[in-house]
């Protein structure tokens, strides 16, 4: 994906002598720029607030950008404001407010903006700017922000969002490094779509967003955080269908290689025709479970007995060193009884019979209905069978095809091998609670996404396009309001018909869905990393339930430094140099095997196991590729000392470039094959290969 970009450069012009001294005289940056380079990072200025609305409606988005900048330092800042656009764009607005006048720009036009942006990286010697080749931008020539002072700016401006078979993309481009290199002190992004047609899948790949829906037609997507390094673009993609499930390819292939695709499915808000389906509720009341965990835990279980669809069933099946059950049977939700009085009288007390308590509650499943299980605990089997493989064995072979089992963990005494088999085993997942979260906004937050099932044992076919190491592999349910991403690979590029397949009600359900092109070349370059993430999450599991194979561990190696992602195998990323032949990355694992500095398959609880476990499940179900740490440790003879991650590893599209010896490497880089060819700096070679090739400018704007 080409990144337009929508953001500010501040060009400061200032004498380093004055400064040294505590006086400041500062002059407005003329254009053309003076001969004296601006200073291009710069202390003091910060960003007090920046809050960006956006109201999307029928594919026009309108952008609002209200920031706060203040000037902290003891002298005026003064220089040129450079505002690139995305492609297409309209200003409406642009106020910029002194002494409570607003200040007037002027919109420069592609081939101005580029001659602009070639005459600063030549005179600054920085190529940061080459990221905006090929947009449009404002200028403005008044940047007067007296010591101690702050000036705020409004922007507002209008962009037609393309939409390509019922898939549309929204960017808001950023970067604080381009004009202070602290972060924001507070920022809101807020976007409000509405429809003609159905909205169906919504989609952030680079941002956690809170996302409300009302109804089929319109729907708010919500992010906020303070202490912000905004050095991501904030990316949200909507899917539009009148199809009652919408099905929406994204992909991206670089020019001999396999490619990567992510699909989109989604379901109506308001499902017409909605499964009904058997719950049964598996609660640990051990006598660890006494006090705060008890109370959340019978919370948790009312809440989703309040939440039954009416011509659903359930079950409560309570376990100590017994079994205690609600009912003899399931039981029909418009005709439940009082269970209320049955999950308050619950008390904690006694030892852990895990496999009398799934049992019990496997032999209760109807084969000819869904079955989803909630299985609640805060330990390890003490009673029963307490070996975990006999556990498991026993468990599968009791539980009908039909049965989907959740686990959900609670505190740092579970067993993660046993509840993330069981979950494997049964097509669902686990859930660790951690001692600083609460159960019952955990149970309750998982069960209203899958209250209301729609379709059943899904299967998916690509005719014309071969795919493969597909994430999830096992794909789950769908359920109403609620999406599923996939991730893969493919191999050529083209069109493909994907068929969707799965049961309703006992009846198998077809839906086709025609032209769906799998790129031949380019696309949307975050998909590559939140394949691997995936991938990578999936490896770790498999070592962690069935123990450590050097083919596995290379896997998890090769992905680590190809795409940037920090694993317990490789903080060879930040301080070994031999990653960029196959030869080094092997020595690495035979090193690292030998050392034992890996992760080793265990069933004794520990903090330090769960947190392993909870990581990998949620790499394995990212639905956002994995940002890198701020920090990680750098292990050496004196022990582990803090790496600042950023200064050593830079993810730049689909690439990623670490720091050696002065120069950033991208990791693709194969030193065995490969042979660089040297094009001088700001050299008229330079700036042809960068107009020959544009997509060049944002791995070029990461150097010095």
């Amino acid at each position: 994906m080409k990144k337009t970009i929508v953001w500010l450069v501040l060009l400061v012009s200032l004498l380093g002598g004055l400064l040294a001294s505590g006086t400041a005289v500062s002059a407005q940056t003329p254009d053309p720029l003076p001969p004296i380079p601006p200073i291009w990072n710069f202390e003091g200025l910060r960003i007090d607030y920046q809050r960006v609305n956006v109201a999307i409606e029928d594919q026009v988005a309108t952008t609002h950008i209200d920031q706060l900048f203040v000037n902290d330092n003891d002298w005026m800042l003064e220089g040129t404001y450079l505002f690139p656009l995305p492609e297409g764009a309209a200003v409406s607005q642009l106020t910029m407010w002194v002494d409570g006048n607003p200040i007037e720009a002027k919109i420069l036009e592609q081939d101005e903006a580029r001659q602009i942006y070639d005459e600063i990286v030549r005179q600054l010697r920085d190529p940061a700017l080459l990221e905006y080749v090929g947009t449009q931008a404002i200028q403005a020539n008044v940047f007067p922000i007296p010591p101690r002072a702050e000036r705020r700016i409004e922007i507002e401006y209008t962009q037609i969002l393309p939409a390509e078979n019922g898939l549309i993309h929204y960017v808001y481009p950023q970067s604080t490094d381009l004009y202070t290199n602290t972060p924001l002190d507070e920022q809101s992004i807020r976007v409000e779509v509405r429809s003609n047609e159905a909205i169906r899948a919504i989609y952030s790949p680079s941002h956690p967003v809170d996302i409300s829906r009302d109804g089929d037609f319109r729907a708010v997507a919500g992010y906020e955080d303070a202490d912000v390094t905004a050095d991501k673009d904030f990316e949200m993609y909507y899917t539009v269908s009148p199809e009652e499930i919408g099905l929406n390819l994204l992909s991206y292939r670089e020019s001999g290689q396999d490619g990567f695709f992510l699909l989109l499915v989604a379901p109506s808000v308001d499902a017409g025709e909605v499964v009904a389906k058997d719950v049964i509720l598996v609660m640990d009341t051990s006598g660890s479970m006494e006090g705060e965990k008890m109370a959340q835990a019978k919370e948790a279980a009312l809440y989703v007995v309040d939440h039954l669809n009416p011509e659903d069933r359930f079950n409560i099946v309570s376990f100590s060193t017994g079994v205690r059950s609600y009912a003899a049977g399931l039981t029909r939700a418009d005709d439940a009884g009082n269970y209320a009085s049955f999950i308050n009288s619950l008390e904690a007390i006694g030892g852990t019979n895990i496999s009398m308590a799934l049992l019990e509650a496997v032999e209760q499943a109807d084969a000819e209905r869904p079955t989803t299980l909630i299985f609640l605990t805060d330990g390890l089997a003490t009673e029963g069978i307490t070996e975990t493989d006999l556990l498991l064995d026993a468990v599968k072979q009791a539980a009908p095809r039909n049965v989907r089992l959740f686990a959900f963990g609670v505190g740092d005494d579970v067993d993660p091998i046993l509840l993330d088999s069981l979950t494997q085993n049964h097509r669902g997942t686990t859930t660790y609670v951690r001692p600083f979260e609460s159960i019952e906004e955990e149970v309750s937050g998982f069960y209203a996404k899958v209250s209301s099932p729609v379709l059943a044992d899904i299967s998916l076919d690509f005719d014309g396009i071969i795919v493969e190491q597909q994430y999830p592999q096992d794909m789950p349910d769908l359920f109403a309001g609620t999406q599923l991403v996939l991730t893969g690979r493919y191999r050529e590029g083209g069109p493909a018909t994907i068929t969707l397949e799965g049961d309703v009600n006992g009846r198998t359900q077809t839906f086709t869905y025609r032209d769906n092109n799998f790129r031949t070349r380019g696309g949307d370059d975050f998909i590559p990393r939140l394949w691997a993430t995936r991938a990578i999450g999936h490896l770790l599991t498999e070592i962690r339930l069935r123990g450590e194979e050097p083919e596995l561990v290379q896997s998890v190696v090769n992905l680590s430094i190809r795409y940037g992602i920090i694993t317990p195998y490789t903080s060879y990323l930040i301080e070994e140099d031999d990653i960029f032949s196959q030869s080094g990355r092997n020595t690495i694992v035979d090193e690292a095997m030998i050392e034992g500095e890996t992760v080793a398959v265990t069933r004794v609880a520990s903090e330090s196991v769960v947190e392993e476990a909870a990581a990998s499940a949620d790499m394995a179900a990212a639905e956002a590729p994995m940002a890198l740490p701020t920090m990680t440790a750098d292990k050496d003879a004196g022990g582990a000392t803090a790496v600042a991650v950023e200064e050593m590893v830079h993810l730049v599209g689909s690439k990623t470039f670490v720091m050696r010896d002065g120069v950033w490497m991208d990791t693709a880089f194969d030193a065995d094959t490969q042979t660089p060819q040297e094009v001088g700096f700001a050299s008229d070679a330079y700036f042809d290969l960068l107009t020959a090739v544009p997509e060049l400018g944002q791995y070029l704007a990461l150097g010095e």
